[in-house]
């Protein structure tokens, strides 16, 4: 129900823009995580006669995870490395493939940075011979490498980068790189591109078991455990709901303009350790424990964007705060307060 819901206030905001789409065809990657699943659960609710074809890894699993959303696209098997380019024209592309795992992160940054980076140049060779011309590029903050504290909310004009030395900031390097390969396709090719800096999120279909601290935190508050943080609790980290991404994102594909980035996720910044502590109180769970072990991550310092070039230029706002967004993604995975 709380899906349900969130997707009516989705579709309630995006009412006057959905008509651009009329008669549309739509390519995507990355439509099978997180983000592309609740973009797909947006449009399918829709009456719209568009056209949505989603590259996948593997389409029967996704057919049996969302049946209803298989049945409203065409799925094509593939990655994003080498798949065989779908028949016919399309209208706009919306790349969102990128694993943003620290697992393969820390394994395999070579297949990181190359997963990011060819699968870009190869869906923007796409975009030229398929005539589409809107294109939605999913980047992420990490292009900003580690923010200085005295940095409250980082801003699109900010230059800095992540340490090129550090194998660590294959994800954030590669981002990059992915937005240079962008800029050079606006500019060389004319191709109507909008790129989404994403922070961190929280909502329904978010995994509660990979290596997000808000998911684990929940994970463990309605098991009735502790909640362990595992490093000093000092990092600073924002979130922004799923359902507000979404608004966002198709906003950006249908209205932003060319050759804009955007930043998206949340200002209302919180450190680690109140998080879980917020998370034990709204949840009931027995507490918190800190454990200040060394943070292996890329980035144990701050997170969190300024997004008023966003909301200034096209109208967007966040509705959903904190502590509601932990009760709801919590509702929908089975919480009973």
């Amino acid at each position: 129900m709380i899906l349900d819901r969130d997707l009516d206030a989705v579709n309630a905001a995006l009412a006057p823009l959905w008509p651009r789409l009329a008669g549309a065809r739509i390519f995507m990657t990355g439509g099978t995580g997180f983000i592309g699943r609740w973009m797909l659960e947006a449009l399918a609710r829709t009456d719209l006669d568009t056209e949505i074809v989603v590259l996948t890894r593997d389409p029967d699993a996704f057919a049996e995870k969302a049946p209803h959303l298989a049945a409203r696209t065409t799925l094509l098997p593939g990655d994003v490395l080498a798949f065989d380019p779908p028949k016919g024209r399309f209208t706009h592309i919306v790349h969102a493939a990128t694993d943003a795992s620290a697992a393969l992160n820390a394994r395999d940054p070579l297949r990181m940075v190359d997963t990011i980076v060819t699968g870009t140049r190869r869906t923007l060779d796409f975009a030229r011979t398929s005539g589409a011309t809107r294109f939605l590029y999913l980047s992420s903050g990490a292009v900003y490498g580690a923010q200085p504290p005295e940095i409250i909310h980082v801003a699109e004009d900010w230059h800095g980068g992540p340490d090129p030395r550090d194998p660590r900031s294959a994800y954030g390097e590669g981002k990059r790189a992915a937005e240079m390969l962008c800029a050079i396709y606006v500019r060389q090719f004319g191709l109507e591109l909008v790129s989404a800096r994403i922070f961190a999120l929280l909502g329904p279909l978010l995994s509660l078991d990979i290596h997000f601290a808000a998911g684990n935190f929940i994970r463990d508050a309605m098991a009735g455990a502790r909640i362990r943080v595992e490093g000093s609790g000092q990092a600073v980290r924002s979130y922004l709901y799923a359902a507000d991404l979404t608004v966002w994102l198709w906003t950006l594909l249908l209205k932003g303009r060319p050759g804009e980035t955007y930043n998206l996720g949340s200002e209302e910044a919180v450190s680690i350790a109140d998080l879980a502590r917020r998370t034990a109180a709204i949840l009931g769970g027995p507490g918190v424990e800190i454990l200040g072990r060394p943070d292996p991550g890329w980035n144990p310092g701050r997170y969190v964007p300024s997004t008023a070039k966003v909301r200034r230029d096209l109208g967007v706002a966040s509705t959903v705060d904190l502590d509601e967004a932990i009760r709801r993604t919590a509702l929908h995975n089975g919480w009973n307060p």
